[in-house]
């Protein structure tokens, strides 16, 4: 086993990188630095496939976006309320051509996940994008577009 997750005897959560008879490379989610730790202060949490384990080269944040984004309506929804800042239920619905129940589960869902959240516009419930959400949105809008 070569990826996963473990925990040091201190409680501290790292990213296996590779592992060998006495000790293993593992880096710091947070701060992205490696460091040879003995494998008897580890404890395996999770084995990663080898793609899951590239997969978390992408911030969280990123990952995120992707997994819950079902069409670019919904991608076009995110980076309208990044760009344009807090933005009034009342507007989406108006901008939208999708229905007030499948807009208000897409906002919904968006939400769970730490994308948007609720916030009052012109004392209307409206949403903007969290923090995760601006720097998805800029993550993979910042590059500009293709050279087609």
């Amino acid at each position: 086993m070569t990826s996963g997750r473990v925990r040091d005897d201190e409680g501290t959560e790292y990213q296996l990188l590779k592992r060998a008879e006495t000790s293993s490379l593992v880096r710091d989610p947070t701060t992205g630095d490696t460091r040879y730790l003995p494998n008897d202060r580890l404890e395996l949490l999770e084995e990663l496939s080898t793609h899951e384990r590239q997969a978390l080269s992408v911030h969280e944040a990123v990952r995120t976006l992707v997994r819950v984004v079902p069409d670019d309506a919904t991608l076009g929804l995110v980076i309208d309320i990044a760009e344009n800042g807090p933005v009034a239920t009342r507007e989406l619905l108006a901008v939208s051509d999708r229905c007030e129940s499948d807009l208000n589960g897409q906002l919904t869902l968006l939400t769970a996940t730490g994308i948007l959240e609720q916030t009052t516009v012109a004392d209307e419930r409206g949403y903007a994008t969290t923090a995760a959400g601006e720097y998805a949105v800029s993550a993979l809008c910042g590059a500009g577009k293709p050279e087609e």
